[in-house]
């Protein structure tokens, strides 16, 4: 069977990956898991917890989103990232001019984070027509003081930070800036460019995770919002009630989206965070954010029977919520 672009589907992560995972070891806390974004391993009396991810579908600040999306895997556990570690693949023809901007990059997202780069792996590959940064985050912290992806229960509240299609929008207004700014304009696209200083999570989910009443968390990166809702309940084994109207769409997002005909739902989402908040305290949570600039609201609610996913429309309307095959930016870029 042919994979589609992108993350690969769940059923055959179940079948094929998770069945392969090497030697059993006691220490090892949280394994691959549906909709975790990291591992927890015991070292000693504390806890490491790391994150690994690839940016393939942006080039132009590839160093800042290899350190960002590492780092804000790791926040949804509740702390903050220490550490950092790259492998860079380099097309051939690359310069050492290009190396530079990647690393002047990943040093300046990594010394904003307060974490540390403590190594990697950097060549030139054959036959390799894209530039591609692996990277790998970590974190400490105390044994059990963290939250892991499947830790929602039913009638928790799912609250979304500042809106859908955040690295999406970035990504399209950089790589197709040309194509769009005679349809948008350039203030539309300069504006969007900016989303990219939206990407980090880190902030909002150590300050949610410290008010209490966080069950779960979740960053939506490939897939979009609605992808990594499906995460978050498939993590629990739930369902889940989405209402359309209350997601936060930018009008660069939108623009950007009615142009290559793309759901914003499923567009690459990083710089949103979504978190699953105990009955009573959602208000709590959203209150604290709102005091730090961070817009959030409930957009849903867990529900018990795990295949109930459904989207409430703004006409009351009642849909499947969509699972996302591809993430919509590959359409967008093949556009």
């Amino acid at each position: 069977m042919k994979l589609p672009m992108g993350k690969i589907p769940a059923e055959t992560l179940k079948k094929t990956v998770f069945e392969h995972l090497g030697a059993k070891r006691e220490e090892v806390i949280l394994g691959p898991s549906l909709g975790e974004d990291g591992a927890i391993v015991k070292v000693g009396d504390r806890v490491l917890i790391s994150s690994m991810d690839p940016i393939t579908g942006a080039v132009e600040r590839i160093g800042w989103l290899a350190v960002n999306i590492n780092a804000n895997d790791v926040a949804t556990f509740g702390i903050r990232p220490s550490f950092f570690s790259s492998c860079m693949l380099l097309p051939e023809n690359s310069t050492e001019e290009t190396v530079q901007k990647i690393c002047e990059q990943i040093d300046l997202a990594a010394r904003k984070l307060g974490i540390a780069v403590i190594g990697g792996h950097s060549e030139v590959t054959p036959e390799l027509n894209r530039l591609i940064i692996v990277g790998c985050a970590v974190g400490t912290t105390e044994l059990g003081r963290y939250v892991t992806s499947s830790g929602s229960k039913p009638r928790d509240h799912l609250i979304l930070t500042k809106g859908a299609g955040i690295e999406g929008t970035a990504i399209l207004a950089t790589e197709k800036y040309n194509r769009l700014k005679e349809e948008m304009g350039e203030t539309l696209l300069e504006s969007a460019e900016k989303f990219y200083d939206q990407i980090s999570v880190v902030e909002e989910a150590v300050l949610a995770f410290n008010i209490g009443g966080v069950a779960a968390m979740h960053d939506p990166t490939e897939g979009g919002v609605a992808g990594g809702i499906h995460e978050l309940a498939d993590a629990a084994k739930l369902g889940v009630k989405v209402y359309e109207e209350k997601i936060a769409l930018a009008p660069e997002t939108m623009q950007i989206c009615e142009f290559f005909q793309i759901d914003p739902l499923q567009l690459i989402s990083s710089g949103a965070l979504l978190i699953s908040a105990k009955p009573g305290y959602a208000e709590k949570i959203i209150k604290e954010l709102t005091d730090h600039n961070i817009n959030a609201a409930v957009i849903g609610e867990f529900l018990e029977n795990p295949a109930k996913r459904i989207l409430v429309r703004g006409d009351e309307s009642v849909t499947d919520l969509v699972r996302p095959l591809c993430d919509h930016l590959w359409f967008a870029l093949e556009r």
